[in-house]
């Protein structure tokens, strides 16, 4: 801002008015009046605190357009002048710090240019630091307002946890609280209310009216519906302060307005909030017309407020916890005079119950009467004053009244007594406990109970209980006291009531005991005597036992042990020989050749006499400890206990094989017995007479094999033979199950042009571990264990469904079929129909069969063939000139095919002349008669080939023409390898 030299112009009472103004008003009251007592200006107003619009200061007073804000603003922020769009305003900052001040002026056209400010600028400049210093006091009284004010509120804070934390009740800290928030504004009316949101309560927990001293509810809990509409109502209900006048409160609500008691000049309400809901609220009110509230006085209520909810929680928690722990603390005690009384209780019980335990051992102590007797007194002296004490017994009859036991310091009664009207007498006839004094046994002398005079002594104080077994009386047990110093209580009946119970149960346990030891003496006398009897009985049993037992373990025929005994006795020898390595036995399993013959021949009693004679030849071949069986039937072992090599057990078997040859006259018959043997070597490694008996019965089913009348020894080869057998058996199981045979196909060609016109379909088994393998490898073990038809059938329908599937209709196949499947009557008919489901037609299936299935039931494979050739099926007489060969099967028989055997095939090498030329020259002639074809198998060399085909031979099949293979390997062409 430019300046001019301070000249006459600025007058000296500016001055003097400019520095005896201290307030910003005052300031700037004297920089107007500069401004307007320039020629040109119209008018002119100072500004300050602009940051606030709403709070904003002028002098003189005036209206900011909301228009001109952007102009002030820009001119706070500026060192230089602005000059309003319109040209004739302009706005000049006095001062920066501590706030932007301004000095708006409204000039005259003429005059509206910088000559005017400059003219201004000097006393401008010493008027705004005037200002400047007038607003940094007003700033610092501020602070020192606030600062007074934080430290008032922290004081009352501190005041109020000070209180929440003291000894003081809580009148007496509602009371302090009051004080507190007095120190903070006017609060002669002040009133706390707690608010239950649970229970949806309230209650007015503190309460000062200068108009109204009662408080509503009168400290009770009071339903918030109570004062609903009312402001202290809608300050808890939607958490919000609220302060003003009656008008001013009316429209900071949503609804009526409902007053209880004298309105107020100026009410101020705050809720005191726990985590954000109300908990209450204070209140403080103004019933003078020259004290009023404050936004201040909000703020700082409300702050408060909270933290007089926390201390007043707190004080209630502490109160509410004393008041538990004096609770807690008075449950305490009675339940600790509860458990005293209870230990002296249980100590007590103990006491007597140890009392008890110890009357109950005195039952089976091996101690007299007398003894127990005395036991019983000391016991129950332990427990009681009983310095005079008896016990009284009735006698079996009921006349007398016993005493085995007294101890009495005055007199003694008698040993026995009749019956009379004593007090024991009373007691027994009572059956419950009598505890009587002087008075009380007078009264019951008058009333007729008891007879006058007493029968024992005059004692003072007198205690008689019953001694009661079940519903019976037996007696009583009484204690009675001669010195007024010693009576009896219902403390003292009632333990010797325990007491006499158990009493009473010792008492019967003894008799119960003496009796039973009388019973015991008679009992062993008995017993003795019986004894004596049992001996006998037992001689004779074991006898008995014995008999039976050899019965049992030996054969009825032979006398022999039988297969029981040679298994236990196995099994004690191979326990005997484990521990020895170099130790062994030996087993010989033995049967009769052909005995079944002997049987159906001679009757069963000849068979039996053989038997024993071979039982007794048997036994003449060993010595002790060896031992001789019958296992079944014909079946015998023996057992040798010690061997040292496999050659001893052989010598032995032998020796058997000699005994049994010498000829045997039975039924007037000299018969030639032969037996076969199989020898197992028991050792170290067999744990079971089974397994030693399952390997010789494999080694004598060796010796049959090979032809009876020999003896095997069992080896690993044999065990692995009868494994591999098992162990194929269930591979052609599950074979069968997977799918794992397939039908090869081996060519039959005509021999005069090579060209294929049928296959002889053979089986063959792709192995999952051995690969292909051919009939011979497992066909006798599929016979053996009944899967052979099964497998037949399966070949049967592959072959069929590969031939129509993979080949030219002008070529048959031919199968071989066993005697096995012709022995059934529907042979026909399920091939049949399975020709019918696989699509092959008839014409072209050839079954083969041989001359031993003819000889097996010739009228009916007949009768069957001739079904089969009906159908279109044709058939064909396998391997023709090996057996039995008869011309009359060729005449009867409908055959389609003769193959002539594959050993007169072979012949043909050795030249034109020999007799297997001759053979077959007769066949082919017979089969042209006949009008058979003829194939002639086992075709090897080209020298056979050439020969059949010059003697005229059709047609032909073997390895130099085709070996088998898929039917696949044959589609690529219609001839054989020729």
């Amino acid at each position: 801002m430019g300046s001019m030299p301070f000249d006459g112009s600025l007058q000296l009472g500016w001055l003097a008015s400019l520095i005896a103004a201290h307030s910003p008003g005052e300031v700037a009251e004297a920089i107007v009046g500069l401004a307007r007592e320039r020629p040109g200006c119209q008018a002119a107003c100072v500004l300050w605190r602009l940051r606030d619009r709403a709070d904003c200061q002028s002098v003189p007073p005036a209206a900011i357009d909301a228009m001109d804000w952007p102009w002030l603003e820009l001119a706070a922020g500026s060192e230089a002048p602005q000059w309003h769009a319109d040209r004739h305003r302009v706005a000049v900052r006095l001062c920066g710090l501590p706030e932007p001040a301004l000095l708006v002026l409204r000039l005259q056209p003429a005059c509206a240019n910088d000559r005017f400010l400059d003219d201004l600028a000097t006393p401008l400049r010493l008027a705004g630091q005037h200002l400047r210093r007038a607003l940094e006091w007003i700033e610092l009284q501020h602070s020192h307002r606030q600062l007074e004010r934080s430290e008032n509120l922290q004081r009352a804070l501190f005041a109020i946890s000070d209180l929440a934390g003291s000894e003081h009740d809580m009148p007496a800290m509602l009371r302090g609280i009051h004080a507190i928030v007095s120190t903070l504004m006017y609060a002669e009316n002040f009133f706390i209310v707690l608010y239950d949101a649970e229970r949806d309560t309230i209650r007015f927990l503190y309460f000062v009216d200068v108009e109204d001293p009662v408080p509503p509810g009168e400290g009770r809990d009071l339903p918030l519906s109570a004062i609903e509409h009312t402001l202290t109502w809608y300050v808890m209900r939607d958490g919000k302060a609220r302060m003003g006048d009656a008008e001013e409160l009316r429209s900071q609500v949503p609804g009526p307005v409902t007053l209880i008691g004298q309105d107020s000049h100026d009410w101020l309400g705050v809720p005191m909030l726990r985590d954000g809901r109300p908990g209450g609220a204070l209140v403080v009110q103004s019933y003078k017309t020259e004290i009023g509230y404050t936004d201040s006085d909000l703020a700082l209520l409300e702050f408060v407020g909270s933290h007089i909810l926390i201390a007043l929680e707190r004080k209630q928690g502490k109160e509410d916890l004393e008041q538990r722990v004096q609770l807690r603390t008075a449950q305490l005690a009675e339940a600790n005079r509860g458990l005293q009384l209870e230990v002296m209780e249980r100590q007590r019980a103990e006491h007597l119950q140890t009392a008890l335990f110890r009357l109950a051992e005195l039952a089976t102590a091996r101690i007299d009467r007398g003894e127990f007797y005395r036991r019983v007194h000391a016991v129950v002296a332990e427990l009681l004053n009983a310095e005079n004490f008896y016990i009284a017994l009735l006698s079996d009859d009921g006349r007398q009244l016993l005493f085995p036991y007294v101890v009495d310091a005055v007199k003694r009664p008698p040993d026995s007594r009749p019956l009379g009207r004593g007090l024991s007498e009373y007691v027994l006839r009572l059956g419950a406990p009598l505890r009587a004094d002087n008075a009380a046994i007078e009264e019951l002398e008058r009333a007729g109970e008891i007879a006058p005079g007493r029968m024992g002594s005059p004692a003072k104080c007198w205690l008689g209980v019953p001694l009661i077994v079940g519903d019976e009386v037996i007696g009583l047990v009484t204690v009675q006291s001669y010195s007024e110093a010693v009576s009896y209580g219902p403390s003292d009946q009632e333990l010797l009531s325990f007491v006499a119970t158990q009493i009473a149960s010792s008492l019967t346990r003894r008799r119960a005991a003496e009796a039973l030891q009388r019973a015991y003496e008679q009992l062993e006398h008995r017993v003795e005597e019986r004894t004596l009897a049992l001996r006998k009985e037992i001689i004779e049993r074991e006898r008995v036992q014995d008999q039976l037992k050899h019965q049992v373990m030996h054969d009825p025929l032979t006398g022999l042990p039988n297969r029981s005994y040679l298994r236990d006795r196995i099994d004690r020898v191979l326990t005997s020989v484990r521990p020895e390595p170099r130790q062994c036995c030996a087993l010989l399993y033995l049967d009769v050749d052909r005995f079944k013959i002997i049987n159906d021949s001679l009757g069963h009693l000849a068979g039996d006499e053989v038997l024993k004679e071979v039982a007794t030849r048997l036994s003449g071949c060993v010595r002790h400890p060896d031992l001789v069986a019958r296992l079944s039937g014909d079946e015998f072992a023996i057992l040798l206990e010690s061997v040292d090599q496999a050659a001893d057990a052989n010598a032995v078997a032998q020796r058997v094989m000699d005994a049994l040859a010498a000829p045997m006259p039975v039924g007037g018959k000299e018969l030639q017995v032969t037996a076969s043997v199989g020898i197992a070597i028991g050792d170290g490694h067999y744990l079971t007479a089974d397994e030693v008996l399952r390997d010789a019965d494999i080694a004598l089913y060796r010796a049959k094999e090979l032809g009876r009348k020999r003896y095997q020894l069992f080896d690993e080869t044999l065990a692995k033979n009868v494994v591999d057998v098992l162990t194929l058996e269930g591979e052609l199981r599950a074979a069968v199950k997977l799918g794992q045979f397939e039908p090869y196909f081996q060519p039959i060609c005509r021999l005069g042009d090579a060209v294929v016109v049928g296959y002889e379909a053979l089986i063959r088994w792709n192995h999952p571990q051995r690969g292909v393998l051919a009939p011979g490898d497992f066909l006798k073990i599929a016979e053996d264990c009944g899967l052979i038809e099964t497998i037949d059938w399966c070949m049967f329908e592959l072959s069929c469904e590969r031939l129509r599937t993979h080949d030219r209709a002008d070529t048959f196949m031919t199968i071989n079929v066993s005697a096995l499947h012709l022995r059934h009557a529907d042979f026909d008919e399920r091939l049949i129909r399975l020709l019918e489901r696989t699509g092959l037609p008839p014409s072209r299936l050839v079954v083969e069969v041989t001359e031993g299935a003819l000889l097996d039931n010739p009228e009916r494979v007949r009768a069957t063939l001739e079904r089969l050739r009906s159908a279109g099926i044709g058939a064909a007489l396998d391997d023709f000139g090996t057996g039995y060969s008869s011309l009359s099967y060729l005449h009867s028989l409908p055959l389609r095919i003769l193959k002539i055997d594959r050993a007169f095939v072979h012949e043909l090498d050795k030249g034109a002349n020999t007799s297997s030329t001759t053979v077959v020259a007769a066949v082919l002639a017979l089969a042209r008669a006949l009008d058979i074809d003829v194939v002639a198998e086992g075709i090897e060399t080209e020298i056979q080939y050439a020969a059949l085909q010059a003697m005229g031979c059709d047609m032909g099949q073997g390895y130099w023409i085709g070996r088998p293979a898929p039917i696949t390997r044959w589609l690529a062409s219609g001839s054989a390898g020729v």
